[in-house]
């Protein structure tokens, strides 16, 4: 049997370097399973009562650049021919297109990717919508614009920066907080319980989220959701010895501003992970069946946590997911199809969650991307390009129907920037500012969320952007 000689102080370094490294990521959400004894007595507390009308939205990140113009695909006779002759070797056959039938036509057919079955039927049930040709923009742009570089978002074309744009919604600017951020900086209120942040993350820190007061709670994806320091879960005595000795630092009361501060932030973090945990716990359970892959188990998590809404005393929340490996630039026929399935499985299975739960028009699900993809081939994929498709899901939606315009797809129409990569028609800030004026935002509001607002529609009351939400 090895023996291990530990002294008190190199102890106590062990503990404080711990605390250390995970206050720096603000994702300290708990010190010990020990402390969920007491989920019993945080489940059983009286319930804080939050405001009627729970709205949610849900941020699904597609991390690397969606191609798009492979999701959502012309296939009548002329309009197909124009995107084969584009596409050439990247180009989907006509036969395997899902057909889809909008209800606003603009006198052209389209189908979706044959790996987005149940995303078909979520559409022609009206459950579910697409935007067309939608990026991040400045102010509505020409092709003579983008070749004088006249107010062109910063970083058009990188992948930091455009994931960056999509998240801020001020392409002029790298250093913005993020439009989910400024939103829950204006609604936080609305939240009974303030102990848990209105903004929830299944993909660690992000810029989306990330507000002046507000910021994002990360969770993880199996558990109670719950992020707990190492060796929580371990009875053994150094680890008990360890939790107990980091309890009684957090106990101490200290001269230092900062080290109060310190202490009282992790203090603070350590009881709502036994809050959010206990509360995960005893929500309503979910028997829709989830696939057992990342994002999958991601999106199970934000159903648990939507679904435990009452037991945190919530009104308002907003999530965000990344499901990541869209940077197709080779193999892209077999890899773009395999997300597509990841997406149409994840996604369907959330949406039948919240119809378990009675939920369905309090919760709208919408995807973003850094760009999307050229039309032409570079061999075996598609290299970065810029406007692309959206899809929006929820029963709020005004479903069944392609919002915007989608664009011609011949080389060297009015908006190819060059070899099929397509100037934006809609902006995301339409995009956004429709989702917000959903989920509780006023018309007044709008400009302090999204500065480039009035570039692309003046809010008033009883209108809509787009158009896209009930």
């Amino acid at each position: 049997m090895s023996k291990h000689k530990h002294t008190r102080r190199k102890f106590l370094g062990h503990v404080m370097a711990g605390c250390a490294s995970l206050g720096v990521t603000t994702l300290f959400s708990g010190i010990t399973n020990m402390g969920l004894i007491n989920a019993a007595a945080v489940a059983n507390r009286p319930l804080i009562t939050p405001p009627n009308n729970y709205k949610a939205l849900v941020c699904i990140l597609l991390g690397g650049g969606n191609d798009s113009y492979n999701m959502l695909v012309p296939r009548g006779t002329s309009e197909y021919n124009e995107y084969a002759t584009s596409r050439t070797n990247l180009a989907l056959p006509q036969a395997d297109l899902l057909p889809i039938n909008p209800i606003t036509s603009d006198g052209k057919q389209y189908g979706l990717h044959p790996s987005l079955t149940n995303i078909q039927n979520l559409f022609e049930t009206g459950k579910a919508a697409f935007i067309a040709n939608i990026g991040s923009l400045v102010r509505p742009t020409t092709l003579t614009d983008f070749q004088n570089d006249n107010d062109l978002p910063l970083g058009l074309f990188s992948h930091s920066d455009q994931k960056q744009h999509w998240q801020t919604s001020v392409p002029q600017d790298r250093s913005a907080l993020g439009w989910g951020g400024r939103l829950a900086d204006i609604l936080y209120t609305n939240n009974a319980n303030q102990d848990i942040s209105m903004n929830i993350s299944l993909s660690g820190i992000n810029l989306f989220q990330k507000g002046n007061i507000v910021q994002e709670y990360a969770i993880e994806r199996t558990g109670t959701g719950s992020v707990m320091i190492n060796g929580s879960t371990n009875t053994n005595f150094y680890n008990t010895l360890k939790r107990e000795t980091l309890d009684n630092i957090l106990d101490q009361n200290y001269q230092n501003i900062l080290q109060t501060a310190y202490s009282n932030t992790i203090g603070n973090s350590k009881n709502n992970s036994i809050q959010f945990g206990a509360a995960i716990a005893s929500g309503t359970p979910i028997t829709t069946t989830f696939g057992d892959d990342n994002f999958s188990e991601r999106m199970n998590m934000v159903a648990k946590t939507i679904a435990a809404k009452d037991i945190l005393g919530v009104s308002n929340q907003t999530f965000f997911v990344e499901l990541g490996g869209f940077d197709t630039h080779d193999t892209f026929l077999i890899d773009h199809a395999a997300l597509m399935t990841n997406l149409d499985s994840a996604l369907t299975s959330f949406y039948n969650a919240m119809v378990e739960l009675g939920l369905e028009n309090n919760v709208t699900t919408f995807t973003i991307s850094d760009f999307a993809r050229k039309l032409i081939s570079n061999g075996d994929g598609a290299d970065h390009a810029w406007g692309g498709h959206t899809l929006v899901l929820g029963g709020d939606v005004k479903g069944q129907d392609i919002y915007g315009q989608y664009p011609e797809l011949y080389f060297g129409n009015p908006l190819d920037t060059g070899n099929g990569r397509i100037i934006p028609t809609t902006s995301c800030d339409e995009y956004f500012a429709e989702l917000a004026l959903w989920f509780g935002a006023s018309t007044s509001d709008l400009d302090q969320i999204f500065p480039n607002i009035n570039n692309f529609w003046t809010p008033t009351t009883g209108s809509s952007p787009i158009g896209f939400m009930n």
